[in-house]
């Protein structure tokens, strides 16, 4: 029997993913940011003065991937780099002024298209979602030894 796409979990995780992505990129975009760098963002509000490999583990994208968007970042002043005092080689990445002024606004954006995504689901079954995908998250994270 054939694969029904509105029946599978990879293919309508992967298209809500797709939709969650243009609605943010359209709430962020007047901000001059793009949903490739939201990740980033996020991690580096967390805990900044971290090396880009430990950026890309937190984010799950490969190397070559974050350099691309961290020196897109750099060149749009939302982060810059300084040498690691432990290792030369290595630089850490920390968040510029104009990236710390806008963690607010941006994330009430993110909070916005949650809110929109979630808007008739009861309480009960938002609390649901979280712990399902939670669950799947793991079972794959497991697989991956992740």
């Amino acid at each position: 029997m054939p694969l029904c796409r509105t029946e599978t979990y990879g293919y309508m995780i992967n298209y809500l993913a797709r939709l969650f992505g243009r609605a943010l990129e359209r709430r962020i975009q007047r901000y001059g940011l793009y949903p490739g760098q939201f990740p980033a963002l996020l991690a580096l509000w967390e805990r900044e003065g971290i090396s880009q490999a430990e950026l890309c583990r937190l984010v799950q994208v490969e190397q070559p991937t974050m350099a691309n968007t961290l020196n897109r970042m750099e060149r749009d002043n939302l982060i810059r780099r300084e040498s690691d005092p432990q290792d030369r080689r290595r630089a850490l990445v920390f968040l510029t002024e104009r990236a710390r002024a806008l963690e607010v606004e941006v994330t009430a954006e993110a909070r916005g298209v949650n809110t929109v995504a979630v808007g008739d689901l009861t309480p009960e079954e938002r609390a649901e979602l979280l712990r399902l995908l939670n669950k799947m998250t793991g079972n794959l994270e497991r697989e991956m030894g992740l």
